[in-house]
């Protein structure tokens, strides 16, 4: 019982991040189309959405001591959701090609009004210095490699075999395993939060909130088209995971 709670709790942990994502959306568009010149203002949203990151952090931490590998491999995520964490949350280095991405998207898009002058400030404009610094960036990630697991079923004669002391064992295993994930799971959170902080610090504000939006956007319609999926597939059912969406509307527009 104590278990279930805990896990309803890490499910709830992770739609409330959800759900707070989608509010700091709202403010960071809101903050491009009406302030836009306001470079402290712009930092100032760009501050309270890192803060948000990491008190989300710092509360999956506390349920994660309990329950590691849940947060490692979550059932409360849509199964092609799944499929692109990285130790529980997104590669650090999606953070960088996103911004390589946007980079080249935003120029070809408005590559007249480049050539004009008019443009300023959005990432379409990053500079050889800033490039320089991203690419630097992109290659300290990398250096980070995957960490294989350990499989418990190598010392089992025969698939399945059990016995009251062999269980003690391999409950002790996977216990000591959970742990292991744990660590894992909080240096791969401390990863992806100085990435952000890193990838921010090097843009302007008005690109750094340029960058947040896209990701957000990216996160947000993942989940949603990922759900719509599984309903589709008929995944969900099979699973028993129908978790309502966290919004009615359409997902946004990357």
């Amino acid at each position: 019982m104590a278990k279930q709670v805990k896990h309803q709790q890490s499910q709830c942990c992770y739609q409330n991040w959800v759900a707070q994502q989608r509010l700091d959306l709202e403010e960071l568009l809101q903050a491009l189309t009406e302030y836009p010149t306001d470079i402290d203002y712009l930092r100032l949203m760009t501050k309270k959405f890192i803060t948000h990151f990491e008190n989300y952090n710092e509360a999956r931490a506390q349920l994660a001591k309990h329950d590691g590998p849940s947060f490692i491999a979550p059932t409360w995520g849509s199964t092609f959701e799944n499929s692109f964490l990285w130790i529980g949350g997104c590669r650090p280095s999606l953070t960088i090609r996103l911004v390589y991405t946007l980079c080249g998207s935003q120029l070809n898009a408005h590559f007249a009004e480049f050539l004009e002058g008019v443009r300023h400030g959005n990432l379409g404009e990053i500079s050889g210095s800033q490039l320089k610094d991203i690419d630097a960036l992109h290659a300290k990630t990398e250096r980070v490699a995957d960490e294989p697991l350990v499989l418990l079923a190598n010392d089992s004669k025969k698939v399945g075999q059990s016995s009251q002391s062999y269980d003690e064992v391999v409950d002790k295993a996977m216990d000591t395993h959970a742990l292991d994930m744990y660590d894992a799971l909080m240096e791969a959170d401390k990863m992806r939060l100085n990435v952000l902080k890193g990838m921010i610090e090097i843009l302007t504000p008005m690109q750094s909130v340029e960058f947040l939006v896209a990701s957000m956007k990216l996160h947000l319609s993942l989940q949603e088209w990922s759900k719509r999926r599984d309903i589709r597939m008929g995944i969900t059912q099979l699973l028993n995971t129908d978790i309502p969406s966290s919004s009615n509307d359409t997902p946004p527009k990357p």
